[in-house]
């Protein structure tokens, strides 16, 4: 098992709904496609956390080249105005991401993490709103 956490290119905060159920949705086909059990996936506005069971010989990076591209196409596609006004390089997410593998005894921790993903970002945004001054 690996947990994953990516970004979009220019960490733009565009994953707000619809457009996070859409992706979702096409990176839970993907696994589906590819046969790579997404166990947990969240996405907050600008970031991915994504907990999946893989076959041995589907190394991370391969995982990673695989739901990149093909999200990043998919997405454009059925949402070319996002594209057009947050990505106009042509890219959806940068080249780079976290992975760690996950053992038997903190499963359930890296789980729960994930799971708790929109609640603790919205607590924080919540927190750290700026007060108006008039």
């Amino acid at each position: 098992m690996y947990h994953f956490v990516w970004i979009p290119k220019y960490r733009h905060k565009v994953f707000e709904e619809p457009f996070r159920s859409e992706l979702k949705g096409i990176i839970k086909e993907i696994g589906y496609d590819y046969d790579i059990e997404i166990v947990e996936l969240e996405i907050p506005v600008d970031h991915i956390h994504m907990v999946v069971r893989s076959e041995p010989k589907d190394s991370p990076s391969k995982i990673m080249q695989v739901i990149k591209s093909i999200s990043a196409r998919e997405f454009f596609r059925i949402r070319p105005e996002i594209k057009k006004r947050y990505f106009w390089g042509g890219k959806l997410w940068t080249q780079s991401y976290f992975v760690e593998t996950i053992g038997n005894a903190n499963e359930e921790a890296i789980r729960q993490y994930v799971q708790n993903q929109l609640s603790t970002m919205n607590k924080y945004e919540d927190s750290s709103r700026q007060l108006s001054v008039f």
